[in-house]
C-alpha cells in the first residue's frame, strides 16, 4: 500500500516540492556508505524503496554483491522496476514490518518509510532491519522528526509550508500536507530516534543530518 500522498508515477516530481534538499539527502547517504565501506563490495537492502531512486544510484555508484529493494506498494515497485531495470536488483513486495532476513546485509536503508507506523510498529520495523544486518553492518534511516516544543513544531510546519508554496504547490496542497502531521505520519523527536536505535541493540547510534523536518540517523550493529 502506498501511504504517501502522491501517485507512484509522480512521486519524484512531487516529493521535491515537499522535502527540502531531497537530492542532497541522497548525497549524504552515499557519502556515509562510501566512508564506512571504502572500496568494499557490499550487500544492500533498501526497505521502503519507493520508486527506486536509491537502488538505481546504488547500482551506479557502489560495488555491490547483492541489491534488494523492498516496498509494500505494488505501484511503487512497478516504477522501481522500470527505473532500475538493468541494475541486477531483487524486488520484494513487503514492508519493513514483514522483513525476514537474518544477518544477510552490510547496509540496510530506510528512507522516509517508517514514519507511518505507530510506536510498536516502528520498533518492529527497526528490529527487523537490525536483524537483517551482519555484525558491523550499517543501518541508515531518514525520517520526519518532531520538534521538542509546540512552538518549535508550529515554526517548523510554517517553514515547510512556505517551502511548498515557493516550490509551486497550491495553498490547498500545502494545507493538506500540514494536516497529515500527527494523523498520517507520526514523527519522533531526535532523542526518541536515538533511544530507539540504542534500545534495538545498535552499538553506535548517531544523527548525521538535519534540515527542516528531516533528520538522518545511522546505527552500527
Amino acid at each position: 500500500m502506498n501511504k504517501t500522498p502522491f501517485k507512484a508515477s509522480q512521486y519524484d516530481e512531487n516529493v521535491r516540492k515537499v522535502i527540502p534538499y531531497y537530492d542532497i539527502i541522497y548525497d549524504q547517504i552515499f557519502s556515509l556508505i562510501h566512508t564506512t565501506f571504502p572500496k568494499t563490495p557490499i550487500a544492500l537492502l533498501d526497505t521502503g524503496c519507493g520508486c527506486g531512486t536509491l537502488g538505481k544510484r546504488a547500482a551506479e555508484e557502489l560495488e555491490l554483491k547483492q541489491l534488494v529493494l523492498c516496498d509494500p506498494s505494488a505501484d511503487m515497485l512497478d516504477v522501481a522496476r522500470s527505473k532500475a531495470a538493468n541494475c541486477g536488483c531483487t524486488f520484494r513486495q513487503v514492508g519493513s514490518e514483514g522483513l525476514d532476513y537474518v544477518e544477510q546485509f552490510d547496509v540496510v536503508t530506510a528512507i522516509q518509510s517508517h514514519g507511518y507506523f505507530d510506536r510498536a510498529g516502528r520498533e518492529q520495523a527497526v528490529a527487523n532491519c537490525y536483524r537483517a544486518l551482519k555484525k558491523g553492518g550499517l543501518f541508515i534511516t531518514f525520517e520526519n522528526t518532531a520538534p521538542f516544543t509546540e512552538q518549535g513544531r508550529d515554526i517548523m510546519l510554517a517553514r515547510v509550508a512556505d517551502f511548498g508554496l515557493k516550490a509551486g504547490r497550491s495553498p490547498e496542497e500545502v494545507a493538506a500536507h500540514t494536516a497529515r502531521y500527527g494523523t498520517d505520519f507520526f514523527p519522533l523527536n531526535i532523542d526518541e530516534h536515538l533511544t530507539l536505535l540504542g534500545k534495538t541493540g545498535f552499538s553506535a547510534a548517531e544523527i548525521f543530518w538535519h534540515s527542516y523536518m528531516q533528520s538522518g540517523f545511522y546505527g552500527i550493529k
